[in-house]
């Protein structure tokens, strides 16, 4: 439910505090936009209800923490409205309407969760559903290790493949990315996907012998963050081209060769995923945050960076930006945080900040939770 009630947010933002109310080109006014909660049918009455009593504090929610809804205003020209999508819904292409004949804008929801013959008797709807907790998102149990990034390079082939040999495409594509990261000496263990039942052959080895490797499996760049010296970005990305910048964090597990001779200059610090060590972040902050300090202090830049640069080394940064610089993202060495400690919704106003630079990151809840807890105990400290 969560997509629908940030679109509905959204709107509600838009229609009370947008300057773009008047669409030129259709005289669409904003305001008569239809900004009703849009739910699928399963969705029981009461659960509906409860949604919108929360409603108000969600859309405040959203106005204070610092999201350019301007940029959004001026771009969309109809109201969001989810459409659902599931492993059982028939869609006849040529009864679909032209889009430009929709009254609003469509966020396609693909549900992850299989439907049921069998009414549940914890619902009154005549719709019953099998959920999958967290098929949605956590694609370590479904998407046969192929990343956002892979499956976007490749989902025309991916698609055009069809069903019966889905799989063995997938496999191929993972294992030409790992032994192209092997290659260059990164990380790329060995991948080892169990087979479903309904295959009915195993997946063979790919073969790699006449392959010509390109390195257009995405170089995710360096994403500086404003004027506060602070940057982001892969591991890889480091290792390549971090000669311009005066310092290193690298949160990867494993150290890379950098171009910086000063001990100082370079700090390997290797933390794992909150699924593999719920505490490995949080016993890790002090000494990246002592770093950043020590070196900021100096006026030197930073880059901070892990396997992806999209999870770690953005919370990293984002405890950094909290620690050490005041809301206008200038470095104050702890002044304003000391002073103000830190809430959940500063902490999501500041993650946006971050966000608006680092457009590739994506932080997990579990290493969220990790920058909260530590910023707390900083506070409890002080």
């Amino acid at each position: 439910m969560v997509i629908p009630i940030i679109g509905l947010s959204i709107l509600l933002v838009l229609t009370s505090t947008s300057p773009f109310s008047l669409d030129s080109n259709t005289g669409c006014n904003s305001h008569d936009w239809d900004c009703s909660l849009h739910l699928p049918l399963w969705v029981s009455e009461t659960e509906k209800a409860a949604i919108e009593d929360r409603l108000e504090g969600w859309t405040k929610d959203l106005e204070t923490s610092g999201a350019d809804i301007v940029i959004l205003a001026s771009c969309l020209k109809k109201p969001l409205r989810p459409l659902w999508i599931s492993q059982k819904t028939v869609i006849w292409i040529n009864e679909v309407p032209d889009y430009d004949s929709w009254d609003f804008t469509p966020i396609i929801l693909v549900s992850a969760s299989s439907t049921s013959g069998v009414t549940q008797h914890r619902t009154t709807s005549e719709f019953s559903w099998n959920y999958i907790p967290g098929a949605g998102d956590d694609e370590e149990s479904w998407a046969r290790a192929l990343s956002p990034n892979l499956f976007w390079n490749h989902a025309y082939d991916l698609i055009s493949t069809g069903p019966d040999v889905c799989n063995q495409k997938v496999a191929d594509i993972v294992e030409k990315d790992r032994v192209y990261r092997a290659r260059r000496g990164q990380d790329a263990p060995q991948i080892t996907v169990k087979p479903s039942i309904s295959e009915r052959s195993p997946c063979l080895d790919p073969d790699l012998s006449n392959i010509t490797i390109s390195p257009s499996d995405e170089e995710c760049g360096i994403f500086w963050l404003g004027s506060t010296n602070l940057a982001l970005g892969s591991s890889q990305i480091a290792a390549e081209r971090s000669s311009n910048i005066d310092c290193v964090l690298n949160c990867d597990q494993w150290p890379i060769s950098v171009h910086h001779q000063e001990a100082e200059a370079y700090l390997h610090l290797p933390i794992v995923s909150s699924k593999m060590d719920r505490f490995s972040l949080f016993n890790n902050l002090p000494s990246a945050v002592n770093f950043a300090k020590s070196n900021l202090t100096k006026g030197r830049t930073l880059l901070i960076c892990c396997h992806d640069g999209e999870d770690i080394s953005v919370c990293v940064c984002l405890a950094i930006l909290i620690s050490l610089f005041n809301d206008e993202g200038s470095f104050d060495d702890g002044k304003s945080f000391s002073e103000t400690g830190i809430t959940k919704c500063e902490m999501r106003r500041r993650l946006v900040y971050v966000c608006k630079f680092a457009i590739k990151a994506r932080p997990s809840s579990g290493n969220l939770k990790q920058v909260f807890s530590f910023l707390n105990s900083e506070v409890a400290e002080v």
